[in-house]
């Protein structure tokens, strides 16, 4: 009688083996392939009234979603900036701006937000932690220690706002 010593699992295609091989990611099973109808060309008229209004509803759900949302304006605004970048905290979010780059964080995917002023260096340092255990930061300069106290204080100010204390005292 043989007995197989080891795991009892089937071979695993590899990153060298295969180009398109994620870790943690596995391919779709056969049946499932043939379950995905085919691709529908673009220029392709819809054949039926049915898929007429799907496909208006469609170029409606996308135009809303390119729409970015006006600014609310409740809560406290928080504005800081220098030569290269500037770091908003309001009422949708914080938003990081560096040269001609752009990062915006809703509050509902921000998890937590850092702030940070070096004992002897004229910057502050904003860190967010998303919902998505990742962390974005930011660094502005400013042109004096009085004006980044006066910033630490009012950046606290805001987020404090933003962010309610849930603690029973």
């Amino acid at each position: 009688m043989e007995h197989r010593i080891g795991q009892n699992s089937p071979p695993v295609h590899a990153a060298g083996t295969d180009p398109a091989f994620i870790p943690g990611l596995t391919p779709p099973r056969p049946d499932e392939a043939a379950e995905c109808p085919p691709p529908v060309p673009a220029d392709a008229a819809p054949e039926t009234e049915a898929e007429e209004v799907a496909a208006e509803a469609d170029e409606t759900e996308a135009a809303a979603i390119e729409e970015e949302p006006p600014p609310v304006a409740d809560g406290p605004v928080f504005e800081v900036s220098d030569r290269r970048g500037s770091i908003t905290i309001d009422s949708t979010g914080v938003t990081f701006r560096l040269d001609d780059e752009k990062a915006e964080f809703g509050w509902p995917e921000v998890g937590a937000v850092e702030t940070g002023t070096p004992w002897l260096a004229r910057h502050l340092t904003v860190t967010v932690y998303t919902t998505g255990h990742r962390s974005y930061h930011a660094h502005i300069d400013a042109p004096s220690r009085k004006l980044l106290k006066q910033w630490a204080t009012e950046l606290d100010a805001a987020l404090d706002s933003y962010f309610e204390d849930t603690k029973a005292t």
